[in-house]
């Protein structure tokens, strides 16, 4: 079952038609088997890894000479959550060329900072990171309107002052409820977004409102997708964070077929 097609102008003015189909839980199933697949087939681990580590070598470095950073240890580790799909941006394209039959190839990676959307893949990247940043602010607002400017001087005491007290128990509580408003946010403008801007550079105001229209009209699905996408990370970051190396090319690749299942034009 399909949606009525949704209407929208382009940055350039053209119209764009582009049919909502409903996806169902099996179909999840079934983009992560793909996803796997393309990951088997063009692996980009090594990649990843040479990405990854340095960017969290900095911020245990930075937040271990800092211990005003501590309360937000948790919320800049979550921020992968939200900047996922931008990093995951060259998945897609080896899956796009996959698809197509197109020469692939684990470098292709870095094809997507050709592409003719770029403008737009960086005004939706700027977004994520706006609303990355947004919820940081908040989490450490809502830190100090709970313990207030004291900052703990270990990680020990940071933990004990979180898990062992009632004020500690308000802010997990808390803390999580404004994440997942920022994370459904995240979730419903970037849900398709980056696939879609490299399949067809329509501008990212349309991307994001045909992303928007995916969630609202598969919100159960899309809501377990989402739940799919944080499990997977955490469990990924459990070994030292290596699983992330391969975790985050493996959603990425799905994240396409989930776009190809989900929007047709």
């Amino acid at each position: 079952m399909a949606t009525q097609k949704p209407i929208a102008k382009t940055n350039a003015g053209s119209i764009v038609q582009a049919t909502i189909h409903q996806i169902k839980l099996p179909d999840l199933k079934d983009v992560l088997a793909k996803g796997i697949d393309d990951f088997m087939a063009h692996p980009t681990h090594l990649i990843f890894l040479i990405a990854i580590y340095p960017i969290l070598t900095f911020v245990f470095a930075f937040t271990a000479a800092n211990e005003s950073m501590l309360p937000l240890v948790f919320p800049l580790l979550a921020g992968f959550t939200l900047l996922g799909p931008l990093v995951a941006s060259g998945m897609y394209e080896i899956s796009r060329r996959r698809e197509r039959g197109e020469p692939v190839s684990r470098w292709h990676v870095f094809a997507v900072l050709k592409t003719p959307a770029i403008l737009s893949l960086a005004t939706l990247g700027v977004a994520s990171l706006a609303i990355y940043l947004v919820w940081l602010g908040a989490a450490l607002s809502l830190y100090t309107l709970i313990f207030g400017d004291a900052v703990p001087a270990t990680v020990g005491e940071f933990a004990r002052q979180v898990l062992t007290t009632g004020e500690g128990w308000i802010l997990i509580v808390a803390g999580s409820a404004v994440g997942l408003v920022f994370a459904v946010a995240a979730l419903s403008i970037s849900a398709v977004s980056f696939p879609l801007l490299l399949d067809r550079d329509v501008g990212a105001a349309v991307a994001v409102f045909i992303s928007v229209r995916v969630v609202v009209e598969n919100p159960i699905t899309m809501a377990f997708w989402g739940a799919i996408v944080v499990a997977s990370l955490l469990v990924a970051c459990l070994p030292v964070f290596t699983g992330l190396a391969v975790a985050l090319p493996v959603l990425g690749h799905a994240t396409w077929h989930l776009y190809r299942k989900a929007v047709e034009f």
